[in-house]
């Protein structure tokens, strides 16, 4: 599913208009991603929790030459999905 088909599912099961949903779908959206860059954790009763997750720098490879390289630190988004999706 896409985002132009989510928008179109939740303003069938909303009973919304597809500009309300859309103007709906992009507040999430722009609600979860402003949380996550601010290092906190986004739990969704029924579907799951996102959380940043720190990643460590480490060597790597380079599948070409084979030649070691360093890969910095980053940070990733998990989520971890309910133990029980209906």
């Amino acid at each position: 599913m896409n985002k132009s088909q989510l928008v179109e599912a939740v303003a069938l099961d909303a009973n919304i208009s597809k500009v309300d949903a859309r103007k709906a779908v992009d507040a999430i959206i722009r609600v979860t991603v402003h949380s996550l860059r601010q290092g906190e954790r986004l739990t969704l009763t029924g579907l799951g929790t996102f959380s940043v997750q720190q990643k460590p720098a480490r060597m790597g490879r380079n599948p070409r030459t084979g030649a070691p390289v360093k890969i910095p630190p980053r940070k990733a988004i998990k989520f971890r999905p309910t133990a029980e999706v209906e």
